[in-house]
């Protein structure tokens, strides 16, 4: 197995989060998640939430609504996140948009989930949370989690998507955790998206 995961590790390396693959690449790298998939050491994801908890850094995902925001005028993608807190079902979706100097951006989206299957959340995005970074005091995920945790309202870069409240027969969309170790994570998303993370 660690021959496969260094395998994907390799396929990835130097494509920027998905920014510079190409076709050919793109197919080589879902034929490494595949091969690593069927070897994934926790099936049952959820039986272990300790090794699912903690912070998580985008290396690389399919996702053109995540690689889209290279495209912003002056500036570029910087680190991605998603951080995962199963004490209170929520997720942190952080991205760092890098700027000219004190232009530096930021872009968080908060949701909840809930466990449907031993591999599957559905997903309730709640609140999303835009700005310079330097305006929202940003100092790191963690840093910014806790404030949020704490009841932190970011006027007027701070919206709220509602109520939070499931609807089993229409969540806003689904994850699911095809791989899981002790450092590296497999996700696939309703989309049909592909995130691989390593822990922070």
């Amino acid at each position: 197995m660690m021959n496969l995961k260094t395998e994907l590790l390799e396929v990835i390396a130097n494509k920027n989060r998905g920014l510079l693959a190409t076709e050919i690449d793109k197919i080589k790298i879902l034929t490494a998640v595949e091969k690593l998939e069927d070897c994934n050491p926790n099936v049952n994801v959820f039986d272990n939430l300790l090794l699912l908890q903690g912070d998580w850094r985008l290396l690389y995902t399919t996702s053109k609504n995540i690689l889209s925001l290279n495209n912003l005028p002056l500036v570029q993608l910087g680190e991605i996140y998603q951080c995962i807190r199963t004490d209170n079902t929520n997720i942190y979706n952080i991205a760092e948009i890098k700027g000219l100097p004190l232009l530096e951006g930021l872009i968080c989206v908060v949701a909840s989930f809930e466990i449907v299957s031993t591999k599957r959340v559905n997903i309730k995005f709640q609140r999303s949370i835009f700005g310079l970074q330097k305006i929202l005091s940003y100092v790191s995920p963690a840093n910014l989690i806790n404030r949020i945790e704490m009841g932190k309202k970011f006027f007027p870069f701070d919206f709220s998507f509602g109520k939070s409240n499931f609807n089993q027969n229409n969540p806003q969309g689904w994850l699911e955790i095809t791989y899981l170790d002790e450092n590296l994570r497999i996700a696939r998303g309703n989309e049909g998206n592909v995130f691989i993370l390593e822990r922070c």
